[in-house]
């Protein structure tokens, strides 16, 4: 009588693992299929459709994490990579702009609640399946309930072509695929796991995994948990850890500090990391939102770092390189300089498919390039298309009032010393823009403080810069040196050791470069991107 329960429970999960399978298929179908669509709305008109977000994606999990959303697509839809002009819904041909970006609603808990059924798509990465595939199991090795998780950095999407014998041989053997998919770098794979509770998982992950942690995790699960939410950026981190023989690093936020972060720009350490291309392996529905006002903020962040005209690689590496400035490890010499670079050339096309149909919908900004009406070009890493931004300082302006809450305090007060502007009457013009208003929550337009901001074109780029530096030094610094507490002296030793090779690697790399440049040039070049 006792082992019935159990096994009731056990058919449960199974089935629950198989319908999680089965949406996650149905999410790389759509995928795909948004791939296909971009290509067809590039031949009809020149361009990305702004639209393409709104018809490809839905979660492969609910918010728990172990079973698929209830609002999934229809099977008959998602068939079809290379959609005819017929199968394409009228409403994702001419879609009005909508206020998601500036009143986001981040009290939902469901994927129904989102602003359309398939919101956020360009967040998801396609990825081999086999390699995807093992991505996901080695989730399902936590008991403790992981409610979203994405897979980063260089053991999931290759920075070079080459790989590096030498790392390889400082890391156990890995799983098979993994291997395959890495070709053979032997790199831990990085993986961040948002929680609910973070005391309570703690508290279930030190029963089953107490060798993941440091000697602080003699100390009980309150202690850890007080660790990782009061120092640095609210992360936890356990590297070098093997699950089913693969070397990993996991980092444990709790959603509210990640929503924040990605919403507001606190701390952009995690911020900064999902302004690239990563696998997500667990989705939920506050995150989505918050990550895709992320996503615009960056882009929006660039184009004030970014002249009138500008080429597509220049502009993500621009994103790719905010999480970088005020690093203390870029400071210690512990990452490659050319590390931007190699992200963005290696990763051109996911990196389109992130920010291009946000770059459409932006008013200010667009592609400005014959090459885009190739129906392929989508897919080709060779295209550098050309964009142009609109300098009028209103529409910069409205992009400053735009920015994430807390940045954009900081860049206010950075101003009002530079324009030297009396606190009084400083006072009244941040009340006059006030979120809290009523007249103008619905709006976030910029006004004559913004406007003055925007019409710095000398100073402008560089005071962003400052800003981005603050930002984020004082968090990475502090959440380096709690890496002494939570990895052990020894793991982190060995951590800054391989950063130390790869900065070395990257620089002898540099200086056998016998191309036009001269060696050390691109890490001159690099130096200035993320300074």
């Amino acid at each position: 009588m006792l082992q019935r329960p159990n096994l009731l429970h056990s058919q449960s999960i199974f089935r629950s693992a198989s319908r999680s399978s089965r949406s996650e298929q149905r999410l790389d179908i759509l995928g795909a299929s948004l791939l296909g669509r971009l290509r067809y709305a590039s031949s009809t008109s020149g361009g990305y459709s702004p639209q393409s977000t709104n018809e490809d994606s839905h979660s492969e999990f609910s918010r728990e994490g172990d079973r698929p959303s209830t609002t999934t697509p229809s099977t008959q839809a998602s068939q079809s990579s290379s959609p005819s002009p017929s199968q394409i819904p009228p409403s994702s041909r001419t879609s009005p702009q909508s206020d998601w970006d500036e009143n986001p609603n981040l009290n939902i808990d469901a994927f129904s609640q989102l602003p359309h059924s398939n919101f956020g798509v360009n967040q998801h990465m396609v990825i081999n399946d086999e390699f995807k595939e093992a991505l996901r199991q080695i989730l399902w090795q936590f008991r403790a309930p992981i409610r979203y998780a994405f897979a980063y950095g260089s053991g999931v999407f290759p920075q070079n072509t080459s790989s590096s014998s030498a790392s390889c041989s400082t890391h156990p053997p890995q799983n098979p695929s993994l291997t395959k998919a890495k070709r053979g770098t032997g790199s831990q794979i990085d993986f961040i796991f948002g929680v609910s509770y973070t005391q309570h998982w703690h508290s279930l992950n030190l029963q089953q995994h107490r060798d993941h942690y440091s000697a602080l995790g003699y100390l009980g699960s309150a202690l850890v948990s007080r660790v990782q939410d009061r120092w640095g950026a609210g992360v936890y981190f356990n590297p070098y850890i093997t699950v089913s023989g693969t070397l990993i690093k996991y980092g444990v936020v709790n959603l509210d500090t990640l929503c924040k972060d990605l919403s507001e720009w606190d701390t952009l350490y995690l911020a900064g990391r999902l302004q690239k291309p990563v696998k997500i392996l667990r989705d939920d529905p506050r995150v989505r939102l918050a990550n895709q006002v992320n996503l615009l903020s960056a882009v929006r962040t660039a184009l004030l770092l970014l002249p009138p005209s500008f080429s597509e690689t220049e502009l993500y590496n621009t994103i790719a390189s905010i999480s970088y400035m005020g690093d203390l490890r870029m400071s210690l010499r512990t990452e490659n300089y050319n590390k931007v670079a190699n992200i963005v050339t290696n990763q051109l096309p996911n990196f389109r498919r992130l920010y291009s149909p946000l770059i459409e919908n932006l008013p200010n900004v667009s592609f400005k390039d014959p090459r885009c009406s190739d129906p392929r070009w989508a897919d080709d890493p060779t295209t550098d298309a050309h964009l142009s931004q609109d300098m009028d300082p209103v529409k910069r302006g409205n992009m400053v009032r735009r920015l994430p809450k807390s940045f954009r305090q900081k860049l206010y007060f950075q101003y009002q010393s530079r324009f030297q502007i009396p606190q009084l009457e400083f006072d009244r013009m941040l009340e006059e823009s006030s979120e809290e208003d009523a007249t103008r929550i619905k709006r976030r337009q910029g006004g004559s403080f913004e406007q003055r901001i925007a019409g710095d074109e000398r100073g402008l780029a560089r005071e962003v810069r400052s800003v981005i530096k603050r930002t984020i030094s004082w968090p990475s610094t502090s959440q380096s040196f709690k890496g002494l507490f939570t990895g052990g002296i020894v793991r982190t030793w060995r951590y800054l050791s391989e950063k130390l090779q790869k900065y070395r690697e990257g620089t002898t790399k540099a200086t056998k470069d016998t191309g036009k440049e001269k060696p050390g040039s691109r890490d001159e070049k690099a130096k200035e991107r993320i300074s």
